[in-house]
């Protein structure tokens, strides 16, 4: 099944990422639309990164599973404890916000691989 979207989604993430890999396959199969932004290349937009705070919470948006958290001293960790804190943080380190975040063409803001859930969202 092909979806016609009116504008692409845009998915954020890093290339060698599984989670990111797995999301940008599974929407080639279906035929959707994606632009791709690359944290690693073109850096972490400012004004999505407080949009996708606002939509979604900073607590969903921080990857504390990751390694790159799991690296960061226990000051650094322990600094991070409200929106503006986590921000700084994503803005330093783009590795440390989970993947995928997907901006759809629809409106509203993912974090994460759902397949259940993209499923309603591309028909």
């Amino acid at each position: 099944m092909i979806a016609l979207m009116s504008a692409p989604i845009t998915l954020y993430g890093i290339p060698n990422c599984d989670t990111v890999r797995k999301a940008r396959a599974w929407l080639a199969v279906r035929g959707v639309e994606v632009a791709f932004h690359d944290f690693k290349k073109h850096g972490v937009p400012p004004d999505q990164l407080q949009r996708w705070i606002a939509a979604v919470g900073w607590e969903r948006l921080l990857n504390r599973q990751g390694t790159t958290w799991r690296k960061l001293d226990a000051a650094t960790q322990a600094s991070v404890h409200d929106a503006a804190s986590a921000a700084a943080l994503l803005m330093r380190q783009p590795s440390a916000i989970k993947r995928p975040v997907v901006e759809w063409s629809a409106g509203g803001v993912t974090v994460g691989f759902a397949p259940d859930d993209w499923q309603q969202r591309v028909g």
